[in-house]
C-alpha cells in the first residue's frame, strides 16, 4: 500500500495514510480513461443544432424555367443546396448525442485516474478542512500554504462554508466522493483529498 503524507491546513505535515491499492493502486488503463472523458463530454452535449434541408426551406415550388432550350443547366427548383437561399445539404438535425458505458469500465477508468495522480504525486491528503465563515481568502490561504493553484477539492461531506469559499476561485473545484469523476481528476493539475473523503471512497469503490 502506498503511504502518502497527510497535511494540516497550514501546510505542515502532521502524519502520513496508507492508501488502498485496490483503488490508489492498481495499474493504470489509459484506453479506459480516455473513454470515459470522451463518453462525460459526449453526455455533455446539449445536441440542439438545427438546419434546414431542401425539403424542409419554403418556397421552390415552381420549376425555374423549362427543362430544355434555354441555355442553362437543368433545374428543378430554385431551394436546391446549390442555389442561395437553398436547404443545406445533410443539414444537422437535434439528436442525443449520450451514450452509456459500462459500470465496471466506469470504476476501473475511475480508479486508473486516481492512481496516475498519486504515481506522479499529485495527490494531497488533508487531515481536515473546515471554516467558521465563508471567506474566499480562508480557502486561498490554505491552497497557498499547499503550494497548489489548479485544484479539485474532494470532501466528505457537504460543508457549505468550503463549497462556498471555493466558488470564487477560478482553477479551483470542490466536489463530494460521491460526484467525482475522470474528466475533473484530469483537468485539474492536484487532487486535494481529505482523510474523511479518503476513507469514503475507499469504502465506497474497494
Amino acid at each position: 500500500m502506498a503511504n502518502v503524507s497527510v497535511y494540516n491546513m497550514e501546510g505542515k505535515e502532521v502524519g502520513t495514510i496508507e492508501l488502498n491499492d485496490a483503488i490508489f493502486g492498481v495499474e493504470v488503463n489509459e484506453h479506459l480513461v480516455h473513454m470515459a472523458v470522451v463518453n462525460q463530454l459526449a453526455n455533455k452535449r446539449q445536441g440542439t443544432q438545427k438546419a434546414k434541408t431542401r425539403a424542409e426551406v419554403s418556397g421552390g415550388g415552381k420549376k425555374p424555367w423549362r427543362q430544355k432550350g434555354t441555355g442553362h443547366a437543368r433545374q428543378g427548383s430554385t431551394r436546391a443546396p446549390q442555389w442561395t437561399g437553398g436547404g443545406v445539404v445533410f443539414a444537422p438535425t437535434p439528436r442525443d448525442y449520450s451514450y452509456k458505458l459500462n459500470k465496471k469500465e466506469k470504476r476501473l477508468a475511475l480508479k486508473s485516474a486516481l492512481t496516475s495522480r498519486v504515481q506522479e504525486n499529485k495527490l494531497i491528503v488533508l487531515d481536515e478542512l473546515k471554516f467558521d465563515a465563508i471567506k474566499t481568502k480562508n480557502m486561498k490561504a490554505v491552497l497557498d500554504a499547499l503550494n497548489v493553484k489548479k485544484a479539485l477539492i474532494v470532501i466528505g461531506e457537504n460543508d457549505q462554508n468550503v463549497v462556498l469559499s471555493a466558488r470564487n476561485l477560478a482553477d479551483v473545484k470542490t466536489a463530494l466522493t460521491n460526484t467525482i469523476n475522470v474528466f475533473d481528476i484530469l483537468k485539474y493539475s492536484t487532487l486535494v483529498v481529505t482523510k474523511a473523503a479518503v476513507e469514503a471512497i475507499e469504502e465506497v469503490y474497494a
